[in-house]
């Protein structure tokens, strides 16, 4: 059948599985640094937003929403700059964080917005959103390239 993906997920379980438990660590991380699950949540939404995982997207939504992240919060979140009321400094600064790891841009810019975010996050809250940003980032790559599906709800 012509276009069918690979599951590397089913096609090599372990690699899986160790990802999986990356993806803990670095929520356990989070937590211990004192960010909220709706910061975690906000990260893995723009990370995949910027990287067109739809099936992130869909499954980051709803535990967004039980994180206690709003339907405005996440509807504005692609101009999240241009709604600074709905955004606290912390959120804003793990935002500029997880956009700086998903782009890459050049040194400069990317030096100039770790250093508007790092006014704001401690060392461990700012290497727990850059570990958030990887392992999103990884599995948007994994969702993409595997072709994970988004089926309709109800």
């Amino acid at each position: 059948m012509p276009g069918q993906r690979v599951r590397i997920d089913k096609a090599s379980p372990d690699a899986y599985r160790t990802l999986v438990a990356v993806s803990a660590a670095v929520g356990d991380t989070a937590a211990a640094a004192g960010l909220s699950r709706a910061v975690v949540e906000l990260v893995n939404l723009r990370c995949s937003q910027i990287n067109g995982c739809a099936y992130c997207l869909s499954l980051h939504h709803d535990a967004g929403i039980k994180a206690g992240l709003t339907e405005q919060q996440i509807a504005v979140l692609p101009a999240w700059r241009d709604a600074p009321s709905l955004f606290d400094d912390q959120q804003r600064a793990a935002l500029e964080i997880a956009e700086l790891v998903t782009e890459l841009p050049d040194h400069f810019a990317a030096d100039a917005g770790y250093d508007c975010a790092t006014d704001v996050l401690d060392t461990a809250q700012t290497s727990a959103v850059v570990w958030a940003a990887i392992a999103i980032n990884s599995f948007n790559r994994l969702s993409i390239v595997s072709g994970y599906e988004v089926r309709k709800r109800g």
